[in-house]
Parts: structure tokens; C-alpha cells; sequence
């Protein structure tokens, strides 16, 4: 059975060898890029409605909502928390179920938030716990992509897989810069109509009553989620190679690498969707005068558009040599950060510390990029490594095993990388609490990561290291 046979018979291809040069030029390539341009806009609805709270919090006091400061940086924080234990099992599903089908009904499931925030937000007597649930429950988009980037691994060649999985990833990062951009938009208008239900006033700047439609942060997601999962359903592809038992995937644990390249995720990652998580809320309690959502989409922004760039960087320079010094670079952003925050009585320097996490957004960006560029690679090396003999037939089977290895570590690394997700804005709300600033949280991100410049460099980037990459 070739390719074209298996698009006719419910979209599982039975041949998909990437790695053939032939094979690629004529199909895969085509087949490749279609899942991938289909995978995009699903993995951008699923950081949207993972980040969604992010911009939904910041309106809440003011509609009416009687939250603590701590109590808001919990639903700020809340969804990393559940889409990084979901991205655990999801690392594992693309293997069992198929990447086409996964796709489509981990995209519908986002539904279920977005249209439970839309009915709650206009009811300032809602309780806490329901509002706790429903941030938890967008917790689904965060968990879409570890199997969205196991699955799109699959389709593409060991020399492409940097720049694709940058694409996939970058693109659909946008999706936290537009939830941040559009939300503030959408609320300012009853563009649903009598559908959308009522407005709510609000006290504005200069002692001004404004009215607003808070619920269009969940309603306007609706219908794109639902035009996209049946998209997926119906013109993405499943790949036969790519089944494996759970117990087949699971030999990536018997590799320090796993734990390791987990480490250095949760750094870049981690970092990501942390300060894009607690930004807007961050900027709100240290200075005053401004609104938070009208800057804090841009560092998302620069974040995700620099994620493919890492990716295309280290295809040609080194995974581990982009990102020994990208985390340089990050550890000197923070000390930015701290040397601009309000403190001693100063009112801080907005100007400063805005670019100061500018700069850490786009090597937190650029650094993703170059971490999931390493990880295909090193699983590749481990399971080659462990070939006894060199016939034809074992290296091929070696490939398509470093290969699932390869997808398996992509997917689990970035559900331990989404844990930053929720311990920065947690961190700030803590230190804020204990401290009355965030200076202690953000010292503490610097000698993490101290300790990750330490670990690419000496298992990944110097000379004799144990898997260069």
C-alpha cells in the first residue's frame, strides 16, 4: 500500500519514511507541511484558552468581583498547573490514538471552558470555587501541546525537525499574545448581541463608568474552535508507524537525558508561560497608572515569534551551543528586571523594566526553539546507540524507534517545562506576600538558571560532551 492508497482509506498512512529523500520530495513533504498548517491554528486556539485568565483577571475586581491580590494570582497561575499535568498523559495518547484524531477532539474539548467562563463572568456572585474550576479546566489547552508536538515530530526529517516544531510552537505561542491583545477588544463591544447576554459597568480611569462585555473573553473562541477541530478531523492524517504501547514509549525514563533536557525546557518554557501568565498581573501591583493588558501582549508576542527563529538557528549553529547562551542572556534580563522594580521607597523605572522582560521573552522564545531542536537529536543518538549490529534493516528499525523516543521526549518535556506555568506567577504572589515585592522570586530565577547553563554545557555543548547536539 503506498501513500495515496492510505489517504483514501480513513487518512492513516501505512508508508512514512521521511528520512528517504525520494520519499520526501515526492510526497511527504506536501503531506508534512498540510498537517503542520493545520496543526498551527489548533495549538494558537489551545495557548489562547490555556492563557485566558491571564487577561480575565485583571478585569475582575473592577466588575465587581471581591478577590484578594493572592487569590488572583491563583487563577492566573492555576491553568499551568492542570495543562502541565495533562501534557503528561498527552505526551503518550499521539502514539495510541493518532494524531489526527487526538487533534480534533482535544481542540473540541476547549469548548468546555471558554463557554463555562462566558456564562460566569456575568454573575458577580459566581462562587470562587466555580471560578477556581473553570481556570483549571483550561488547564485542557495547555496539555494539547505536548501532543501536538509529538505528533507534528513525526511527520518531518531529523534536518527539519528544528525549524517545523519551531513553527508549530512559535505560531501557536501567538496564541498567548492574542488572548492578551484581543480580550481587552472584545469586552468593549456587545458584538454578540442579545446572545452574549448583558454588560457590566465598571468604574474606569478618572472616576469614569465604562461598560463592558467581560464574558466575550470566552465567547469569541467558540466558533474558531469548532471550524478547526472539524478541520483536523477531517484533513490531517494518522501515521502507522507512529503506534506504540504506553509500555513502549515509557523507555525514554531509563535515560538521564529525559530528566535533563526536562530541566533546561522548564527553563526556557517554563519561563515563557510563566511571565506571560503573571505579566499583566505583576505590572498592575508594582505600578500605577496603567493599564496592564494595554503593554503585556507584547512580550508573548516577541516570545512566540522568536520561538521558530531559535528553532532555524540552532538547525544550523548547535541546539546546545544556541542555548548555553541564550540562558546567559536570560540570567542578565533578570538582573534588568530586578534593577528596575520599584523598591526603597523609588517608584521603579517602567521603561526599564518593560524592555528588560522584552529581552527575556524573546530568549525565552528563541531558547524553546533551540531545546526542542536538541531533544529529537539525543533520543536519536540513544537509540542508535544501543545497536549491536549494523545491518540495513536494524537502522532502520533504530530510526523509527528514535523516532517515537524522539516524540514521546518532546511531548513529557514540555509538560515538565509548562510546571513554570504556574510556579513563576505563584512565586510572585508569594514573594509579594512575604516581602511585599517580587525581587525574591526573581532572584531565584536567576541561579536556576545559573544551574542550566551548567548542565548544557557540560552533557550537550563542550568539547567531549556525552551527546552533543
Amino acid at each position: 500500500m503506498n501513500v495515496n492508497d492510505s489517504k483514501k482509506t480513513k487518512r492513516r498512512l501505512a508508508i512514512w519514511t521521511p528520512e528517504d529523500k525520494t520519499f520526501w520530495e515526492q510526497e511527504g513533504r506536501a503531506i508534512a507541511n498540510l498537517n503542520l498548517w493545520i496543526s498551527i491554528p489548533a495549538l494558537f486556539l489551545a495557548f489562547a484558552v490555556w492563557m485566558v485568565w491571564s487577561a480575565v483577571v485583571t478585569k475582575l475586581p473592577a466588575a465587581g468581583f471581591k478577590y484578594s491580590t493572592d487569590e488572583l494570582f491563583w487563577l492566573a497561575a492555576l491553568p499551568s498547573l492542570t495543562g502541565a499535568t495533562l501534557r503528561i498523559p498527552y505526551s503518550f495518547i499521539v502514539s495510541i490514538v493518532g494524531g489526527r484524531r487526538w487533534t480534533a477532539i482535544s481542540t473540541l474539548s476547549l469548548l468546555v471552558p471558554v463557554i463555562g467562563i462566558g456564562y460566569a463572568v456575568q454573575h458577580v456572585n459566581t462562587p470562587y470555587w466555580v471560578m477556581v474550576l473553570l481556570a483549571a479546566l483550561c488547564g485542557l489547552g495547555g496539555g494539547n501541546f505536548s501532543s501536538s508536538m509529538a505528533n507534528i515530530s513525526f511527520f518531518f526529517p531529523k534536518a527539519r525537525k528544528g525549524s517545523a516544531l519551531g513553527l508549530n510552537a512559535g505560531l501557536g505561542n501567538l496564541g498567548v499574545s492574542a488572548v492578551q491583545f484581543m480580550v481587552p477588544l472584545a469586552i468593549s463591544m456587545g458584538i454578540f448581541g442579545w446572545l452574549g447576554g448583558d454588560p457590566q459597568t465598571i468604574l474606569f480611569h478618572h472616576n469614569e463608568f465604562k461598560q463592558i462585555w467581560l464574558q466575550n473573553a470566552g465567547f469569541i473562541w467558540v466558533l474558531p474552535i469548532t471550524l478547526v477541530s472539524t478541520l483536523a478531523m477531517l484533513m490531517m492524517h494518522d501515521i502507522s508507524d507512529a503506534r506504540a504501547s504506553f509500555s513502549e514509549q515509557a523507555v525514554i525514563f531509563k535515560s538521564k537525558h529525559i530528566w535533563f533536557t526536562c530541566w533546561l525546557y522548564l527553563g526556557t518554557f517554563g519561563s515563557f508561560i510563566g511571565f506571560a501568565a503573571g505579566f499583566p498581573l505583576l505590572i498592575k501591583s508594582q505600578f500605577t497608572g496603567i493599564d496592564p493588558l494595554s503593554v503585556a501582549w507584547m512580550g508573548p508576542f516577541l516570545g512566540a515569534i522568536s520561538r521558530p527563529i531559535g528553532g532555524w538557528v540552532a538547525d544550523k549553529l548547535g541546539g546546545a551551543r544556541v542555548t548555553f547562551w541564550n540562558y546567559i542572556v536570560m540570567s542578565l534580563g533578570v538582573i534588568g528586571v530586578l534593577q528596575f522594580l520599584p523598591q526603597n521607597g523609588s517608584a521603579g523605572n517602567l521603561v526599564g523594566f518593560f524592555i528588560s522582560f522584552m529581552v527575556l521573552f524573546v530568549t525565552t522564545g528563541f531558547g524553546s526553539g533551540s531545546v526542542f531542536r536538541m531533544i529529537p537529536i539525543i533520543f536519536m543518538e540513544e537509540a542508535l546507540s544501543q545497536l549491536h549490529r549494523k545491518g540495513t534493516v536494524v537502522q532502520a528499525d533504530a530510526l523509527k524507534e528514535g523516532n517515537k523516543q524522539a516524540a514521546t521526549a518532546l511531548g513529557f518535556a514540555g509538560a515538565m517545562g509548562a510546571y513554570g506555568g504556574f510556579f513563576i506567577p505563584k512565586s510572585y504572589g508569594t514573594s509579594i506576600a512575604m516581602t511585599g515585592s517580587p525581587s525574591a522570586a526573581l532572584i531565584g530565577f536567576v541561579v536556576f538558571y545559573l544551574t542550566c547553563i551548567i548542565v548544557t554545557w557540560w552533557f550537550y555543548s563542550r568539547k567531549g560532551a556525552e551527546r552533543p547536539c
